[in-house]
């Protein structure tokens, strides 16, 4: 039995006890000032970060700034992949580099100067950058990185040449095993450290475009890495800037030249799940659902509605009424039948919910499952793909007046 969909103000009735401290709140990608309990007159720090949240570099910083709980103020730079670069911030860092900081009036770029430059000024995170423990962990990111760029941007002649490549990534896993063998907590040293941080980046990503284009699970296929992302789920300050398979596989390829799949059958079934789903079966994330998650998820949509309305590719008024059939489903579980061709829509929607930008991991879980059940009631129909060579379809520019 179908029904109705809900409108608009039944809709936000389902949100109207939903507050978000983003000040002083858990780590979030919305906030533009975190005081941790401080005034703002004891703010020093000034950081520059990606608008998409997604930036590597900028999560480094970001995630030891928030360990450190040092008040920040947040001002958010497009990076090139998404749209253009503001003109203020050209003027501020002419090279446009990302993340820069701001300390005591003194500009900083390369977020490892950056850290060191807070480590002198705020103390380390536990172990800092320089420390004999963290030096040699620092050296074997770089070389994981290595290995992972190696077997995934780069395309292989033949059959062998991919095994020698995956080869190659495994051996310096093995040694990033040993290296996290070597404590009995989950981290790299005694507690959660500098190197913890140095490692979370482009292992987040390694684990995210590794199933998906190769279909391999590096936080499943090894007992470390698993202990140590259940380790870093347990931390509010990871799960705040933690994004999730679907956003990193499409936006990776753009900003590293290309990820290249391996085309075989497990590979193609992992593209499948990341893609349509069920991505509640997905290993990216392992800490329980917040009891939160729909209404998180119906807030973001809702405070954004109206230009999310604006960029789809299909008719205003078609797509409204199959947005308000998806939230409605996804807020009481009731089937209501989209109108006909709104798949197309509903899909692209789908396809650029962005983690953590938009909202958290398990909130994009449960949009993303109620726009694809409410596009599955009209066809399988497809929107219009994602892009590979930039994600100007993810110009913040579009949602900035929000």
């Amino acid at each position: 039995m179908t029904s109705a969909p809900l409108t608009w103000p039944e809709l936000e009735a389902f949100t109207q006890d939903y507050i978000v401290d983003t000040v002083n709140g858990p780590t979030n990608a919305q906030a533009t000032l975190r005081l941790f309990g401080q005034t703002e007159a004891e703010v020093r720090v000034t950081l520059y970060r990606d608008n998409h949240a997604w930036c590597p570099y900028c999560q480094k910083v970001w995630l030891w700034l928030e360990e450190k709980r040092i008040p920040y103020r947040i001002q958010k730079v497009t990076m090139f992949c998404y749209g253009e670069k503001e003109r203020w911030y050209k003027r501020k860092v002419p090279s446009g580099m990302l993340p820069a900081l701001e300390l005591d009036g003194q500009l900083i770029t390369e977020s490892d100067d950056i850290l060191q430059v807070l480590e002198q000024a705020f103390g380390p995170l536990n172990q800092g950058m320089n420390d004999p423990a963290v030096l040699p962990l620092r050296r074997l990111e770089r070389s994981l990185f290595r290995a992972w760029c190696m077997w995934l941007c780069y395309p292989a002649r033949n059959k062998s040449q991919e095994q020698r490549s995956r080869e190659q990534f495994v051996t310096v896993v093995a040694q990033t095993e040993a290296a996290l063998a070597q404590t009995p907590s989950p981290y790299f040293l005694a507690d959660f450290s500098t190197a913890d941080v140095v490692f979370t980046p482009y292992v987040e990503r390694m684990n995210a475009s590794l199933y998906y284009y190769k279909g391999y699970s590096l936080r499943e296929e090894n007992l470390g890495w698993g202990a140590w992302f259940n380790g870093m789920e347990t931390r509010p300050t990871y799960r705040g800037t933690q994004s999730d398979f679907h956003t990193h596989a499409h936006d990776l390829p753009p900003q590293m030249g290309g990820c290249y799949e391996n085309g075989e059958p497990v590979a193609r079934q992992c593209q499948t799940r990341v893609d349509h789903g069920p991505w509640f079966e997905l290993p990216d994330v392992g800490y329980p659902e917040p009891e939160t998650s729909r209404i998180e998820a119906l807030a973001r949509m809702l405070k954004h509605r109206e230009n999310i309305i604006k960029v789809n590719p299909m008719d205003n008024a078609v797509f409204e009424l199959a947005l308000r059939c998806a939230l409605t489903q996804m807020m009481t579980g009731q089937t209501c039948v989209p109108p006909e061709g709104s798949e197309v829509g509903l899909r692209y929607l789908r396809d650029r919910v962005n983690v953590p930008r938009d909202m958290s991991i398990y909130a994009a879980k449960r949009l993303r499952t109620a726009l694809e059940a409410t596009a599955a009631l009209v066809s399988d129909r497809q929107g219009p793909p994602i892009p590979v060579r930039h994600r100007r379809d993810q110009d913040p520019a579009n949602f900035v007046s929000a």
